[in-house]
């Protein structure tokens, strides 16, 4: 570490130049370390980070609904799950009066029903075991006959298709660990699980599903909207990554070692998809060809971060424009009455994007570009004016409805 020097043998020019370079170190330290505690803060809430990245340091839930927007409880149009009673319920037990009155004592007559209450409850949960006898006949000429075992009943002992489709399911769908799929088995029906036995079911469903899962993919291909996103997961202590691609009524998921492009080619779907493919704007999904839209889910996290770790207020502007645009889409929808050529609907997004233009350029007056200094390669900006840059270049994905 440099020593200061004597300020007494300095001039004045001398110690206004030192102090200059001192106030401007202060600023590279501060901006520095604003830019570390930030990172630091990133979270599933204000980033595209998993909630698995969380760890125990989870963010507080915080709706991005105002009050007063929507009635609380379940909207309209929405299908309850209260419980209510069934019209023919499994077992009906009866709790009479008493034979007689308990003040004259003369017998009762015949008793009516005059209210039921129902409850509902599982039954005794444990495995029914089916044996499979193969019967066996000789006839007067001497030739024997015998019958034939189903072609699934193979072994001595074995589970039943319903029992390792439940193991699949816990393993599989609710993402239970093997060894607690096994004890929930044990717990809940009495028929515990080896990590194999679960292994081969896995296995065995996963060659069953595998002609469903070909066709899901050959639908995604052909709708005219998909989402796509990936996410990072561990393989053998390796990085990996699950490539997933939905609409309303289909999910396909596939694991594959790469990110980019490589896996999008082996996989086969997206190289041949021509429809709207709306994502978080990762450069592979550029280099396809078909239109696409940017998720402005992902946007609204990062916004979020620039709000409250840089404290900058433009950015929640821009999440209020962008809300307002998915309500009017959302309006739209529920009245059945999307027409995007309709001029009242199309004065209404381009008030909106004049709006949503005037908070970015709020937005650039807080986050100056760094301007190159000759070298060769690319500029490193900060988040919150990449994320700017990324908004107004790609502005009609972001708006693409």
């Amino acid at each position: 570490m440099q020593q200061l020097p004597d300020l007494s043998t300095l001039s004045s020019t001398q110690r206004d130049a030192l102090i200059l370079e001192l106030w401007a170190m202060v600023q590279t330290l501060t901006a520095q370390i604003n830019e570390l505690q930030a990172r630091l803060n990133l979270n599933s809430r204000n980033s595209s980070k998993p909630p698995s990245s969380d760890g125990l340091n989870k963010p507080q839930p915080k709706s991005l609904r105002k009050a007063g927007q929507r009635p609380v409880g379940g909207q309209k149009g929405h299908k309850g799950h209260t419980l209510s009673q069934a019209a023919e319920p499994n077992v009906v037990v009866t709790h009479a009066p008493p034979e007689h009155c308990d003040v004259c004592h003369a017998p009762l007559g015949q008793a009516s029903v005059v209210e039921a209450r129902q409850v509902h409850d599982l039954p005794d949960l444990r495995y029914q075991v089916t044996e499979h006898r193969v019967l066996q006949a000789v006839c007067n000429c001497g030739k024997t006959h015998r019958g034939v075992f189903p072609p699934d009943v193979t072994a001595a002992v074995q589970y039943g298709p319903r029992a390792k489709a439940a193991a699949v399911h816990l393993n599989q769908y609710q993402m239970l660990p093997l060894k607690r799929t096994g004890e929930v088995m044990g717990d809940l029906f009495d028929m515990p699980m080896s990590e194999a036995t679960i292994l081969s079911a896995n296995a065995e469903a996963a060659q069953v599903l595998a002609p469903t899962v070909t066709a899901i993919a050959q639908e995604l291909v052909n709708q005219p909207i998909v989402h796509a996103d990936e996410t990072g997961l561990r393989v053998n202590k390796s990085l990996h990554w699950l490539h997933t691609l939905v609409t309303g009524q289909l999910t396909w998921l596939k694991r594959h070692e790469k990110r980019g492009m490589v896996a999008f080619v082996e996989h086969g779907m997206l190289p041949l998809f021509k429809g709207t493919l709306a994502h978080d704007g990762w450069a592979s999904y550029r280099m396809l060809d078909c239109v696409h839209s940017l998720c402005n889910a992902h946007h609204i996290r990062e916004l979020t971060y620039v709000q409250e770790q840089l404290k900058q207020d433009w950015a929640g502007r821009s999440i209020e424009v962008l809300l307002s645009a998915n309500s009017l889409v959302h309006q739209q929808r529920a009245a059945g009455q999307i027409d995007h050529t309709a001029p009242e609907y199309l004065q209404r997004v381009r008030d909106l994007r004049s709006q949503f233009e005037a908070t970015l350029a709020e937005g650039d007056l807080l986050n100056p570009r760094v301007q190159s200094n000759g070298q060769r390669g690319r500029i490193k900006q900060s988040k919150a004016a990449n994320l700017i840059d990324r908004l107004r270049n790609y502005s009609d994905d972001v708006w693409l409805s």
